[in-house]
């Protein structure tokens, strides 16, 4: 976990992602990433000099094993309070439109759902637990199929909601989180949705693993140039 919090703060900072008197809902799913991200912000919550309230949403799609009692074990775990809202995601995703390529919809309904109900529970932030292979991952996707230059914001906001979304986990690797959930036997969500593994992606996770074997700095250069570019409010700092 120190190492974890080490960098979670450091982006923090950075990007002056948290301020005084902050209500911040992290988005649980239930996966790795979001579940260390709970976590992770607990243990922040008591020495960080910038005091913080802190809460948990998710949002049930309606798939088939979503496991809404393992999600409220670790909220209870963590100790902070959990809202859980159904939704007819898979509903009008998968069954009603079909959709081929799901994952931008199902993300949209998925958001516009948390906004809401981080509004109607008093909350200012969303903390979302997108991690540093999750950035790196993106920014190869849009150049590859969208032909532009761009990637996850740190810290975003939003006008039609007055909401604000936080990345606290941008300089964070994935294997970090893999290792606390394991080293610490946490139990997290089975993957539920029938594009997990099928996705584009996985195809960027993969690219970015090949290039990484060929040269062992490709990771840190990649968020250098991001950074010196200031792609999407990515500043660099010296």
């Amino acid at each position: 976990m120190q190492k974890i919090l080490s960098k979670m703060r450091k982006a923090i900072d950075d990007y002056q992602m948290i301020q005084e008197g902050d209500k911040i809902a992290v988005a649980l799913s239930g996966g790795k990433d979001s579940v260390t991200l709970l976590y992770a912000l607990k243990n922040l919550q008591i020495f960080y000099p910038k005091k913080f309230e802190l809460m948990a949403i998710t949002v049930n799609p309606g798939f088939d094993n979503f496991d809404t009692e393992l999600l409220n074990k670790i909220a209870d775990d963590v100790g902070v309070e959990l809202v859980i809202a159904s939704s007819d995601i898979k509903t009008i995703v998968f069954d009603i439109r079909n959709e081929k390529n799901p994952c931008s919809l199902c993300a949209n309904l998925r958001r516009g759902i948390l906004n809401s109900v981080a509004k109607e529970h008093g909350c200012n932030k969303i903390a979302l637990g997108h991690n540093e292979d999750d950035v790196l991952e993106t920014f190869l996707l849009n150049m590859i199929y969208a032909g532009n230059m761009s990637t996850f914001a740190p810290i975003s906001y939003m006008d039609r909601s007055n909401m604000t979304l936080i990345r606290p986990l941008i300089y964070t690797p994935e294997k970090y989180m893999k290792n606390f959930i394991k080293r610490n036997n946490i139990e997290i969500m089975p993957k539920v949705c029938p594009m997990d593994g099928q996705s584009k992606r996985e195809y960027a996770l993969e690219l970015l693993k090949g290039i990484e074997i060929q040269y062992k700095h490709s990771r840190s250069n990649i968020i250098g140039a991001i950074k010196r570019a200031n792609i999407n409010g990515w500043k660099e700092f010296k």
